[in-house]
């Protein structure tokens, strides 16, 4: 809540009721010795409205920098309706919807989104969110695990140019259950991974192939020779997905010639805001023929005795997430406010906003490649199709160009150097709608000096 409304007098009142003689003797169970008497380090209280200058000052000192950074979190437009229905107390303080009969909005909010998800990855059943996209992955590898039950090997191969938060997240997750991610590397040449190189595990126990697309460059992966290579060597498929990039991207259930097994994903872009990094949520969409294996909840929707329509939990008892080892999952709590915010986004976007913001995003990258590669020193990587990501090759190296422009307020991007050494001096760059045609030159007048300087 955004005050505290008990004035001292509700405070006597109230202790007065449980016959308590003050908030101390609330405590009295604590023994003295482990009570702090003084906090010595806490200032004096101060008023609201001086808190509020103090919050509001120091928000000044981060300013509000021009942002050119994705690597799997972007900044979009949020229309103002998203948030001011979000945090209506239906929805702000909703708990967990076991009981459906007390529920049945968030039971009816979260089966839309499911049905929104499903239409936009082209798959038949959504789960109702899973943490993020990150641990989505390791979800879904599992699952794969799960549900692919004539393969032994538990293992996954992954292209190297899947995002490696990711992969790590992944790996963190599932070790203590042996799966194994075989890492193959992308082409140098052109940033995406070459389906030829899969010939070398014909015939071999392959649990699963992942699929980022666009990959973590921003590049365009071939879903379909990927795809159907997975299934032609009895292997299921997992794609991992930009849900802003299918308002005009082919879904993942029409890659090939029947489609992915599990998509997922960073639900980020659809309404949730950048947050300093959370917290975020992470999508599930699936072939029916694994709904059973899905981790998390799916909201089902069916008639009561009268023929009434209603919203329920379906396909999992609640005691499911509580049986540790022997459970589907362990998510018991998905996120999910930031669910109600997306589904609010989407539903006011529509498939023609969604796909207004894709395109948008897609041609203020495609300026700020223009721009900043006009620079002496700043060369385009890799030249093939992609959505609103790509990597720049600089002429020196990243970290200090990034703390230059960052002085001069604005966020360059995402350094791979750390990741990817043998791209040198490799700069992950990203635009999306909100950034104009004169921050894009500010920018490139920025580079330009920053990468002539010395």
């Amino acid at each position: 809540m955004p005050f505290i409304p008990h004035t001292e007098d509700d405070v006597r009142e109230m202790l007065a009721a449980i016959g308590a003689p003050n908030i101390d003797a609330l405590f009295e169970e604590i023994p003295a010795a482990l009570r702090t008497r003084e906090l010595t380090g806490i200032p004096d209280a101060l008023t609201e409205m001086e808190v509020g200058r103090l919050m509001r000052s120091r928000a000044r000192k981060d300013g509000t920098p021009i942002n050119f950074i994705g690597a799997g979190a972007y900044e979009h437009h949020i229309p103002a309706a998203v948030w001011a229905i979000v945090t209506r107390g239906e929805f702000y303080s909703a708990y967990t919807p076991y009981q459906a009969e007390a529920s049945q909005g968030t039971l009816q909010l979260l089966y839309e989104y499911q049905t929104m998800m499903t239409r936009l990855t082209g798959m038949q059943v959504s789960n109702a969110s899973l943490y993020d996209g990150a641990s989505a992955l390791a979800e879904a590898a599992l699952m794969s695990v799960r549900a692919h039950r004539r393969s032994k090997s538990a293992r996954i191969l992954v292209p190297a140019s899947v995002n490696p938060t990711y992969l790590s997240v992944a790996r963190a997750i599932t070790e203590g259950q042996n799966v194994k991610f075989d890492v193959l590397p992308y082409a140098s040449s052109s940033g995406t991974f070459d389906p030829g190189s899969l010939s070398a595990f014909e015939g071999q126990d392959i649990t699963a192939v992942v699929i980022q697309h666009p990959n973590f460059f921003g590049l365009f992966e071939d879903v379909d020779a990927i795809t159907d290579w997975a299934h032609a060597n009895g292997s299921l498929v997992i794609a991992v997905v930009n849900p802003l990039s299918l308002a005009i991207l082919k879904p993942p259930g029409e890659w090939g010639s029947k489609g992915v097994d599990i998509v997922v994903g960073e639900g980020q872009p659809l309404g949730v805001p950048l947050s300093s990094g959370g917290p975020y949520f992470g999508f599930m969409t699936a072939r029916m023929e694994h709904v059973r294996q899905m981790p998390g909840r799916i909201i089902g929707r069916t008639v009561d005795l009268d023929g009434k329509p209603g919203f329920t939990l379906t396909l999992q008892a609640r005691e499911q997430h509580i049986r540790r080892s022997k459970a589907t999952s362990n998510i018991c709590t998905n996120q999910g406010l930031l669910v109600t915010a997306a589904t609010i986004y989407m539903s006011l976007l529509g498939s023609k906003g969604l796909e207004r913001v894709a395109a948008a995003s897609q041609t203020q990258t495609d300026k700020l490649i223009a721009a900043l590669t006009r620079i002496d020193g700043v060369k385009l990587a890799f030249t093939g199709p992609r959505f609103h990501e790509a990597v720049l090759r600089l002429n020196k190296p990243v970290k200090p160009v990034l703390a230059a422009l960052a002085e001069r307020g604005i966020v360059g991007g995402y350094d791979l150097s750390n990741h990817y050494p043998e791209l040198g001096h490799a700069l992950l760059v990203c635009a999306t709608e909100m950034r104009t045609d004169g921050e894009i030159e500010e920018y490139a007048n920025a580079l330009r000096e920053v990468t002539s300087d010395g």
